[in-house]
């Protein structure tokens, strides 16, 4: 049998189409992708030292506002930190970032100013923590916040009326009753609000700010935590048509 002869051309490199392009890696579902989480122990040094960061950088954004207000800029972040936190280092962590914030806010503004932060907004970074990283959807993850949200409003109305001896909430109920009137006056309108209603406006308006508040973190979340490789779930697709990014 005769062998065929062999082909000892050499390939020119400037023959191979130009043109060709490689296979691309397909881009990892950021909708089912978890945040990543480090396989360290809990005691190690690394989860110790990032969680105390970021629960002093919630207290200092807390401290910042309470001193030097800048309105709804910097409350947008008072649960961002604890919520990192649970994403890289899971419940643990969290609820250790949580408290170390309200010890640090206790010995810097004293613990009336200490609850105020925690209840809801420590509790709130836990919350959207463990719900971001199980990958709940927006639609289920504002209200559950809207809830604990409002909930904190109350409780802050709760707790600073005990320590003033008044009933904020009466009060909050008179001046609203007070706005309404001039409202109607202005509109030539002879109507007297009825108690019942003004404390309707007033939940209402409780509940769409929260509702509200929520939202405006998510979306800080989303820009945010991508950056950071703790992606949370993907907003609904018209949020993605707005902010063009899909």
């Amino acid at each position: 049998m005769t062998e065929s002869p062999k082909d000892d051309r050499r390939i020119d490199p400037n023959e191979l189409d130009e043109e060709w392009i490689p296979d691309a890696d397909p881009e990892p579902d950021l909708e089912e992708q978890r945040p990543v989480r480090r396989r360290v122990d809990p005691d190690s040094p690394i989860v110790m030292v990032e969680t105390a960061f970021l629960a002093s950088a919630a207290s200092l954004v807390w401290l910042v506002n309470t001193y030097f207000p800048m309105g709804p800029f910097l409350q947008i972040f008072f649960p961002i930190p604890i919520a990192l936190i649970y994403l890289r280092w899971g419940s643990r962590a969290a609820w250790m970032g949580c408290a170390i914030a309200g010890l640090l806010l206790s010995v810097l503004m004293a613990p009336v100013r200490s609850i105020q932060y925690v209840m809801p907004y420590g509790f709130m970074g836990v919350l959207l923590g463990a719900l971001w990283y199980r990958r709940v959807k927006w639609f289920v993850s504002i209200p559950l916040g809207t809830l604990l949200g409002v909930l904190g409003a109350f409780f802050r109305v709760w707790f600073v009326s005990i320590l003033l001896g008044d009933d904020l909430w009466q009060y909050g109920t008179v001046q609203v009753t007070n706005f309404l009137d001039w409202i109607f006056s202005l509109l030539g309108l002879l109507i007297q609000p009825s108690l019942e209603l003004v404390q309707l406006f007033v939940f209402l308006s409780i509940i769409a700010v929260n509702t509200v508040y929520l939202f405006v973190v998510h979306l800080v979340a989303w820009f945010l935590f991508d950056r950071l490789n703790n992606p949370i779930p993907r907003p609904p697709q018209w949020v993605q048509v707005i902010f063009d990014n899909e």
